[in-house]
């Protein structure tokens, strides 16, 4: 059974024998509590077995004494140390901060996060390239098949939502500048309006925003599903790489079928367009058609074009990027989801800007 725990004392020197096991402590911690005299150190070398409770009991009474403890077997000493480190104190309340430092915090934090973010999708992006380069050295390893049925999710699924949406855009952007020009007696110049914003501008870009939302989600959704259940390292363990069997099929999809959705788009925004045209300013469609091909030079269908593959690879290695990110529990994946949407969405926008600029300075205006 063992020996209860006692203690004596001899001279400044506090000595305690015994098993210290909550099982054999006894009244030992009440009398500890109550000791009142002044001690040099505490002996423990008579101790033959303890416990969390008996090395807690002993921890506390050294603490309050401010002695060290002396005589203690190895494995009982590292024990009792365990004990020590993990007496730290407990805030209750949390520390006061002011809200400019609390709300420069949250911006530092924001910023560092996005520079990860970036650095991340950089290598992610580098990683699919690689896999790219594999694939082609190797052709046997390309999933066409895959490739394939995302062909299917990404563009002939897309060709109603993205029609109806690009239709009312036409429809809204004749509208309102009919209304405008029709100050100035000019409302003819709703034809240019509506040609080139939409080849140029519109029609890729409202298209890129509605696959982020579509297939962008969906990328990061799956994949980030397989992760939770564990079939991204399955997929390594018999030697699939993820990248070339699930990221370059989504991202192949993508890069190629945003330039025919785009010109899609925009076909049916200027036929949106010409409709309100013709019932609304009584402009015929043979009319209409010969306006656009006059004032809408070819390049802007080029800078559409263009654009699509660029913004098709975004939304593809933001979704894939944050799905292979998702770790732990499904909330995960909701988060993720989000957060692919919005940084493909935000990207796009970026990209768009950077693109406007560069036609701009060589010309194709």
């Amino acid at each position: 059974m063992g020996a209860l725990a006692e203690f004596s004392e001899d001279g400044g020197r506090l000595r305690v024998t015994g098993d210290l096991l909550l099982s054999r402590l006894g009244d030992l911690p009440t009398r500890l509590d109550s000791h009142s005299g002044s001690i040099s150190e505490l002996d423990l070398s008579g101790i033959g077995r303890m416990d969390t409770i008996g090395a807690w009991v002993v921890h506390r009474f050294a603490k309050r004494k401010g002695v060290p403890v002396t005589g203690l077997k190895p494995e009982l000493q590292h024990l009792l140390e365990q004990v020590g480190s993990a007496d730290q104190p407990v805030s209750t309340r949390p520390k006061y901060v002011s809200p400019f430092n609390r709300v420069l915090g949250e911006v530092g934090e924001a910023v560092v996060m996005s520079g990860r973010t970036l650095l991340g999708l950089l290598g992610f992006l580098g990683a699919t390239v690689l896999a790219f380069v594999n694939v082609i050295r190797h052709p046997r390893r390309f999933r066409f098949n895959a490739t394939v049925q995302r062909f299917e999710v990404v563009g002939v699924s897309a060709l109603g939502i993205v029609g109806l949406m690009s239709f009312l855009i036409g429809i809204v952007i004749a509208q309102q500048g009919a209304v405008q020009l029709r100050q100035f007696g000019a409302e003819v110049f709703t034809i240019n309006l509506i040609g080139r914003i939409t080849l140029r501008e519109l029609g890729v870009l409202m298209t890129a925003i509605m696959v982020a939302g579509r297939s962008g989600s969906a990328f990061a959704a799956q994949l980030g599903t397989m992760k939770l259940t564990e079939e991204v390292d399955a997929m390594r363990t018999i030697g699939v790489s993820p990248m070339e069997a699930l990221v370059l099929p989504r991202t192949l999809a993508a890069v190629m079928l945003m330039p025919l959705l785009g010109f899609y788009s925009s076909l049916i925004a200027i036929i949106g367009g010409g409709l309100l045209c013709w019932l609304q300013l009584e402009i015929p469609p043979v009319t209409y058609v010969a306006r656009l091909r006059e004032v809408v030079p070819i390049t802007d269908l080029y800078v559409g074009l263009i654009k699509a593959p660029v913004f098709g690879a975004i939304i593809a290695i933001a979704g894939c990027f944050q799905g292979m990110q998702v770790e732990g529990d499904a909330e995960q994946v909701g988060t993720r989801t989000t957060a692919a949407v919005v940084q493909a969405i935000f990207l796009v926008i970026v990209l768009d800007a950077f693109f406007a600029v560069f036609f701009e300075r060589i010309g194709w205006i």
